[in-house]
């Protein structure tokens, strides 16, 4: 198994696993192909197993007002026949460890106990707007003193249509493991 960084030669592929990890789902493949059409800022990395992309892990801007405050994890997928083998999260802790990512704050929407492991904690400020009560939402090196509602990239709201759609959220809880 190789982590290495996401190349634009495997967009196609890296499509191809989020719609075979989220089945149901187009919001993370939209996602994953707006974040890319628009040029945003990204952190991303892929796993590779005999020469296939078998998890992809990303990482886009957070934003207090206008001004960058940290990043939003965002999705994190590990294939199907991949899952419940330690692959999402030796992604994550790899990743977790690189560059700016490593002193930055760090937000996610998702199962808290999957996230605890790796330090994250319920984060009670920011608000996530997408999230009631904040009771998915979770942070790392968050010194948040201040109330405000935490910016996403306009392309988190494009596909939120296509997540309701989905099955529900219970049921791909553990998709990231």
């Amino acid at each position: 198994m190789k982590i290495r960084p996401l190349t634009s030669q495997d967009f196609d592929k890296v499509s191809a696993l989020l719609r075979e990890t989220f089945p149901g789902s187009t919001y993370e493949v939209q996602l994953f192909e707006n974040l890319h059409k628009k040029l945003r800022t990204m952190h991303e990395w892929v796993c590779i197993h005999c020469g296939r992309i078998i998890a992809y892990v990303a990482f886009s801007k957070a934003y207090a007002q206008k001004n960058a405050c940290g990043f939003h994890l965002a999705p994190i997928a590990v294939n199907p026949q991949f899952q419940k083998q330690g692959i999402g999260a030796e992604l994550l802790r790899y990743s977790l460890r690189q560059g700016v990512l490593k002193e930055s704050t760090i937000f996610v929407l998702g199962p808290p106990g999957f996230y605890q492991k790796f330090g994250f904690e319920h984060c009670v400020m920011p608000v996530c707007p997408f999230d009631k009560n904040n009771a998915h939402f979770l942070s790392i090196r968050n010194n948040t003193t201040s109330q405000y509602i935490v910016g996403y990239e306009p392309e988190f709201k494009t596909g939120l249509g296509a997540r309701r759609k989905s099955t529900p959220r219970k049921k791909r809880s553990s998709k990231g493991s």
